[in-house]
């Protein structure tokens, strides 16, 4: 399984511990930037995750910044994305039950440990598909019909 992550100027240390534990689980992770602790504009790095996994590049993408709302808001903004910020392990475990999002979103301030179990949870549950599917194909063909 290959993992994208990116982050903002907040989460450059974060980013690379992850990494190197995701690494050593077995994942192969690619790694959008930002590494360097300078104020950047997290939306390009959003974008680019986002685009990658919209063209089944990545499996999945892994963002973080300061809260991580700014991370989703600009993920969400690409064509096939379901990016869901979460903020513990219940909310990671149901956005890929229910939402098959494709797209996590953390804050880099959040401790270490917590970030692993969520994006643990996140990369080993699987879409339930059934009465989830049809809302998630309604979130689909919206994007389709409103050229989103």
């Amino acid at each position: 399984m290959v993992i994208g992550i990116a982050t903002d100027h907040h989460g450059v240390k974060v980013k690379s511990e992850l990494i190197d534990y995701f690494t050593r689980q077995g994942y192969q992770m690619v790694d959008y930037g930002t590494n360097s602790e300078d104020m950047v504009d997290y939306p390009s790095f959003a974008f680019q995750v986002g685009e990658e996994v919209a063209l089944k590049k990545i499996d999945y993408g892994i963002l973080l910044c300061g809260t991580g709302i700014g991370m989703s808001i600009a993920c969400n903004k690409v064509k096939g994305v379901r990016c869901a910020k979460v903020s513990n392990v219940e909310e990671a475990r149901l956005s890929r039950e229910h939402n098959d999002a494709n797209v996590l979103a953390l804050s880099s301030h959040m401790p270490i440990d917590q970030m692993e179990e969520m994006i643990y949870i996140f990369l080993t549950t699987s879409f339930l598909g059934e009465r989830h599917l049809r809302r998630v194909q309604q979130i689909t063909t919206y994007e389709e019909k409103h050229d989103c």
